[in-house]
């Protein structure tokens, strides 16, 4: 096969059970592979002749300047020769991988819509021969791909096998072709990397110890157990994990042995109880070795950088660290510089001047708030003496304006005072919601408060004689009005 890339960098040999894969990226970064398939393996004590049927043999050289030159090191020619370690899948965005169906069967799963609630879906949970979809597990979450074109919406460890919910069943026995998410597949790779040099950092500087990790949607938390951190021992941490992706630090996977003496030697948490088969350890070149079951970078570089947002409090007297790798801090630059440009056009100043703009502006807005405060409170005054003095008092006083809040309404009702009449307050648009108060007769109020609340869509609570909340539905105020002079009707009838 032929193998030649112009202006190549980043070339790398991966040699795994069933082929051998040379990969390199061009001068665009692009990163671009070829593979030779071993269809059968080949024994050392097999006769020439039949050892000549299944072999390949594998020449690389250096033929053009500056074109992909992969070396085979003494590692991977034994690894040739033993072909028996089984190695992750080249981390390619066009990864495919062609698996049979063991088995289909009805599940549910249940998952959150786009409205926030929970929804269950109706699908199918299918077992592969074998699978490069990523099961949830060791803080990651699972990946996301498509089997033959079918979304697969889940991917979850049942003991040695993975689980893939999709929507559409698949037929036991058939050839599926499997494609990664790349895009999802290599954010994880970036943040699980990312999360494994910082806890190392952050070890070897501070004896800080890591006692769990999230990987969020939007960014990740590393909690440390340590009550607090201060802004030096973040900002060391910072620049020691960047240092060495500068440095461009290797990253490589092994598998050991239960009985591998090597164990000993390896972080961890534990493996889980239904673990089976080697331990895989991930390693980062001179810096942290590691039992992970999760998806990572192969070199330090591929995390590009990593900034670290700050700590929060967290649980058990312990310290969140929250971070963000690689694309994920790109994407956080691009939302804070169009915020950055967005304040400019608002502020009409530079970025520079944004912090001293918004405390001006907040403290005009204080002087503007406490001003109206004041105004609201004597209109209230004023309209609670109008309605007193009304030749309409009496019976219920009903009263609405757009503007005002609670203590404007209990102005007006502390004013009148009068536990003779009802007085149905209300504020807010209205085609929108708003608030509403109901004061009188205790008894009448405790019987009507719940009933204008349910009539206005909305809740409330109150006592002696006083019953307030918020309305949903500021629309249907004449409806309360109605069934508040219903009840005065009824009530003269029976006097």
């Amino acid at each position: 096969m032929e193998f030649c890339v112009e202006d190549s960098t980043d070339v790398h040999v991966l040699i795994e059970d069933h082929r051998i894969v040379f990969s390199c990226k061009n001068a665009d970064g692009v990163e671009l592979y070829n593979e030779i398939e071993f269809y059968a393996k080949v024994n050392s004590k097999d006769s020439q002749d039949k050892r000549s049927s299944r072999s390949i043999t594998c020449f690389v050289r250096k033929w053009k300047e500056k074109v992909a030159w992969p070396r085979l090191t003494k590692e991977d020619i034994k690894l040739l020769k033993k072909v028996s370690t089984k190695r992750p899948p080249p981390a390619m965005d066009d990864l495919d991988f062609t698996t049979t169906v063991v088995s289909c069967c009805p599940a549910e799963l249940q998952t959150e819509g786009s409205n926030g609630k929970k929804e269950v879906l109706s699908g199918f949970q299918v077992v592969l021969e074998d699978t490069v979809l990523f099961p949830e597990g060791g803080g990651q979450p699972d990946d996301r791909g498509t089997i033959n074109d079918i979304s697969v919406l889940r991917v979850t460890r049942r003991g040695e096998q993975a689980d893939h919910f999709t929507q559409t069943p698949l037929d036991p026995g058939s050839q599926v072709l499997v494609r990664v998410d790349w895009e999802r597949r290599f954010d994880h790779m970036q943040q699980h990397s990312g999360q494994h040099l910082i806890t190392a950092v952050a070890d070897h500087l501070f004896k800080l110890k890591t006692t769990s990790w999230e990987l969020g949607r939007f960014r990740s938390a590393i909690e440390l157990d340590t009550p607090s951190m201060t802004a030096e021992q973040v900002a060391a941490i910072e620049q020691s994990v960047n240092e060495k992706i500068r440095d461009r630090l290797p990253v490589n996977v092994r598998e050991l042995s239960l009985d591998d003496p090597e164990v000993e030697q390896v972080s961890g948490r534990g493996l889980p109880d239904d673990h089976a088969g080697p331990i895989r350890v991930v390693n980062i070149e001179g810096v942290d070795s590691n039992m992970c079951c999760g998806t990572h970078v192969s070199n330090l570089s591929d995390l590009q950088v990593i900034k670290i947002l700050g700590t929060e409090k967290g649980k058990k007297n312990r310290t969140n660290l929250i971070f963000l790798s690689g694309n994920r801090v790109l994407k956080w630059m691009e939302r804070s510089h169009g915020t950055e440009k967005a304040l400019t056009a608002l502020l009409k100043c530079g970025a520079e001047d944004h912090v001293e703009a918004v405390k001006k502006l907040q403290n005009s807005t204080k002087i503007l708030q406490k001003n109206n405060l004041n105004l609201l409170r004597d209109l209230a005054v004023h309209i609670a003496h109008s309605l007193r003095n009304s030749p309409d008092w009496g019976g219920v006083v009903i009263l609405h304006r757009k503007e005002g809040d609670s203590e404007f309404m209990n102005i007006i009702a502390n004013e009148i005072g009068s536990e003779e009449t009802l007085l149905f307050l209300t504020v807010g648009d209205e085609k929108g919601g708003g608030l509403f108060l109901l004061a009188g007769p205790p008894a009448s109020v405790e019987t009507l408060g719940p009933r204008v609340a349910e009539v206005l869509e909305g809740k409330g609570a109150g006592k002696k004689g006083r019953f307030q909340g918020k309305a949903t539905k500021m629309s249907r105020r004449m409806e309360a009005q109605a069934l508040l002079q219903d009840y005065i009707s009824t009530q003269s009838a029976k006097e």
